[in-house]
């Protein structure tokens, strides 16, 4: 599996308050992650693939590694489509 690697050229960032608040530098629109979101965007270092993503979420947040796997597809798949992050 390919690296899951953020598109640092295309956005800026602030952590504020247990939030990570991401700001596309084209068009303006601001993203706001908390919880598990913002455990996965930490976790993307462009080291790890989905796989990693998945093991490292499941010894932090006590649920099944399915659910935990959906939600991390869910939420690449959605910073992938908005130009954040690409896969591979």
């Amino acid at each position: 599996m390919s690296a899951i690697t953020k598109r640092g050229d295309r956005f800026t960032e602030a952590d504020i308050d247990h939030e990570i608040v991401i700001m596309r530098l084209d068009n303006g629109e601001f993203f706001s992650l908390s919880g598990t979101g913002a455990a996965i965007w930490r976790l993307i270092d462009g080291a790890r693939d989905r796989h990693a993503l998945i093991a490292a979420l499941a010894t932090e947040f006590p649920a099944d590694q399915s659910q935990i796997a959906s939600d991390v597809d869910e939420f690449v798949g959605h910073l992938e489509d908005s130009g954040l992050l690409a896969v591979g």
